[in-house]
């Protein structure tokens, strides 16, 4: 484990970290926040994570992830449908735009990865209302997906070139991203009592968070029956669960639980929450969930259920109404304010310039991914064995061009190749030219 956290240098990290911009820098940008992602899981498995969180406060990063990411997501809901409707949106390789969709992904892992540091949550300042306002928007996603019992396709990713497909995709990581904002927001409920009062106050009345989450507990959005069997989501993927662990709280079960504990434990909370009538009637739902079995996984919600049993026979007192200028966040209606009137022109020059590339150009990013995902350090995060890239099964015999796609067996893998292919081709043409680098390398 020591080494898998020694993926960057100390220099390399600094140097990375100190490079980072805002701006519409995607691509450039994609290879140092994947790198910093994977060495922020590595570290933190590891226990060394100190040196990244330095970094990123000292050098006052925290912001400017936080600006990345809102500006991919406005990207992805204001530019991306318009570029996926051009008539002439007709892309040699769509691999430029899988690496924008996942890079909003790449940047809420990381966010995640280093939130559970206090200070991380300190140096975000003003911006933590642009992030809680995004986690926000993104539980708001997850509550309307359980509650239609409509969720996305979550196969196998495939840059497949149909504008349809594209947008699958799309819809297929955004379930993912909602389900990684709901513990960036559960790290940042830890540190209530250093929170600036506007953040507070942007969660529990301008959002009502805690009826969204007792919302997310009552749908389960991670949980789901299938030919009646039980299935639950974790670590990226959707498991069956055997009788004996139905009961078992999940890691996204545990968020939830800590949010609310936090939110309405919090003595600065139940001084700013208004409990009308509606809000307690919904909080008042989260008896039927506190069965013992759950206190015994998590024995501090004891004190969740004497809250409750106290909330039922008392009338709370309305909030003290202090006079105070609220900040709001600006990042977002910055960004669409700017921009406003111009996303079919801003799709049409990025389908000429940004989406367009060379073949040369295209192996050159190609080569770059490869270098990033390096496969020894990715099967170091992958806590499972890997799944058949067709049917989901256990695989264990990976493609031998690409090295990226994984089978059960050979019937598998032929059927698969059809959607595999284009992929495939790109990844071994990458995979050869490291190869043909290292060779000439003195």
């Amino acid at each position: 484990m020591a080494e898998a956290a020694a993926l960057l240098l100390p220099g390399e990290a600094e140097a990375l970290v100190q490079a980072l911009r805002s701006g519409p820098l995607w691509l450039r940008q994609h290879e140092a926040i994947e790198k910093l992602n994977m060495q922020a899981i590595l570290s933190a498995s590891a226990g060394q994570e100190q040196l990244l969180i330095e970094l990123l406060v000292n050098y006052a990063k925290i912001p400017t992830l936080i600006e990345e990411l809102i500006s991919v997501e406005i990207w992805k809901h204001k530019v991306f449908p318009v570029l996926c409707q051009l008539k002439d949106f007709k892309p040699k390789s769509t691999f430029p735009i899988y690496l924008v969709l996942h890079h909003e992904a790449s940047i809420v892992n990381l966010l995640e990865t280093v939130f559970f540091h206090k200070e991380i949550c300190e140096s975000a300042e003003d911006t933590i209302l642009d992030l809680i306002d995004y986690s926000y928007r993104k539980l708001t996603l997850l509550a309307a997906w359980s509650t239609n019992g409509e969720f996305p396709d979550l196969g196998t990713l495939v840059m497949d070139q149909n504008p349809i497909e594209l947008q699958k995709q799309a819809e297929m990581m955004e379930f993912k991203i909602s389900l990684r904002a709901l513990s960036v927001l559960r790290f940042i409920t830890d540190q209530v009592d250093s929170l600036p009062l506007s953040a507070l106050t942007r969660m529990l009345n301008t959002h009502n968070v805690p009826c969204l989450l007792v919302e997310l507990l009552e749908h389960c959005p991670w949980s789901r029956r299938e030919a009646g069997k039980l299935k639950k989501f974790e670590n990226g993927v959707w498991h069956v669960v055997p009788p004996e662990d139905h009961v078992r709280m999940t890691k996204l079960d545990g968020q939830v639980w800590i949010a609310l504990y936090n939110l309405l434990l919090s003595p600065e909370c139940q001084r700013k929450y208004n409990l009308d009538g509606f809000n307690k009637s919904q909080l008042l739902k989260l008896r039927a969930f506190l069965t013992d079995v759950l206190i015994d996984q998590l024995p501090n919600l004891v004190e969740m259920q004497r809250f409750l049993s106290h909330l039922i026979v008392t009338e709370p007192v309305p909030p003290k109404k202090d006079l105070i200028l609220e900040q709001v966040p600006v990042i977002r209606d910055r960004i669409v304010r700017e921009n406003s009137g111009k996303w079919q022109a801003i799709a049409k020059h990025q389908v000429k310039h940004m989406f367009s590339p060379s073949e040369d150009e295209l192996k050159h990013l190609a080569c770059r991914w490869a270098r990033t995902y390096n496969l020894d350090v990715m099967e170091a995060l992958v806590p499972e064995k890997p799944k058949c890239g067709l049917c989901g099964s256990e695989a264990t015999k990976r493609c031998s061009r690409c090295q990226n796609e994984w089978y059960c067996k050979r019937e598998c893998q032929v059927q698969h190749w059809q959607k595999h292919k284009k992929a495939c081709n790109l990844m071994a043409d990458a995979l050869k030219k490291i190869k043909e680098d290292l060779k000439v390398q003195p």
